[in-house]
């Protein structure tokens, strides 16, 4: 029921980290993806991964807060599979920031980049989709939607949306069309690399998570595989926890009071 044999994905932010991770896990499920990113080089060493994996990679770098070249990408898989199945939105983020350095331009572009880019995706995806039959939908959200803490206003703010929009997409799009996202807590990527780094934060990090780690960008590939797959197929609307099991941020920017 894992298995995604024929089945064609686009998965954004995939040259490294999460989405790297996530589009070799789909090629290994079956599927041919197309995978987009920034940076080239990065984009073509997962290609060669998921070459070698006997699965057909096509390599878009872009600039993914330009909403017409995200949406680029669900015709890119049309043209060149002649189907779309599965759409990851994983592209996304935002640096911390205080409240008062949190500007409105801060925040909307924060928006943009974590919630317009994926409804951009997706809805391009959408009728390509159900010319096939129907597809799964996988947001890559944050456990700072739900968690409070202090430097997360505009993050966490984008991804609180972003899973909402995950169950109110769910609802429109059902029943040929599923729509989920995962929660994902301190995951060891290179985003988090300049804490991480410090071991001293490292550790205290790991002490603040129930089972006492970073997480693995293949734990969260290993979710998106469910949510893809016909393993899921009676979820959507749902949003997916892996998190180490954590009920509170596990790191402090130690930002004083006003």
């Amino acid at each position: 029921m894992f298995r995604l044999p024929g089945a064609v994905a686009v998965v954004t932010g995939a040259g490294r980290g999460i989405g790297a991770a996530s589009a070799i896990a789909l090629a290994e499920a079956g599927a041919d993806v197309v995978i987009s990113a920034r940076t080239a080089e990065q984009l073509a060493e997962v290609a060669g991964k998921i070459a070698a994996l006997g699965r057909s990679a096509v390599v878009v770098p872009a600039d993914l807060s330009d909403v017409d070249a995200v949406a680029a990408l669900a015709h890119t898989a049309a043209e060149r599979f002649g189907r779309l199945d599965v759409v990851v939105n994983n592209v996304g983020g935002t640096m911390p920031n205080t409240f008062l350095t949190t500007t409105p331009g801060f925040l909307e572009d924060a928006f943009h980049f974590n919630v317009t880019t994926a409804h951009a995706l997706t809805s391009a995806a959408v009728p390509l989709m159900l010319d096939g039959g129907g597809g799964s939908v996988v947001n890559i959200a944050s456990v700072m939607g739900r968690l409070a803490g202090r430097g997360f206003l505009a993050y966490g703010t984008a991804k609180a949306a972003l899973t909402h929009y995950t169950r109110l997409a769910a609802t429109d799009l059902a029943p040929r069309i599923r729509v989920n996202a995962i929660d994902v807590g301190s995951v060891h990527t290179s985003a988090l690399d300049v804490v991480a780094r410090d071991e001293k934060i490292r550790t205290s990090m790991e002490q603040a998570t129930p089972l006492r780690r970073l997480g693995h960008p293949d734990e969260v590939a290993a979710a998106v595989l469910f949510l893809a797959s016909r393993a899921s197929g009676y979820t959507t609307g749902s949003v997916l926890r892996v998190d180490g099991g954590i009920g509170a941020p596990n790191l402090d920017f130690n930002l004083p009071d006003l």
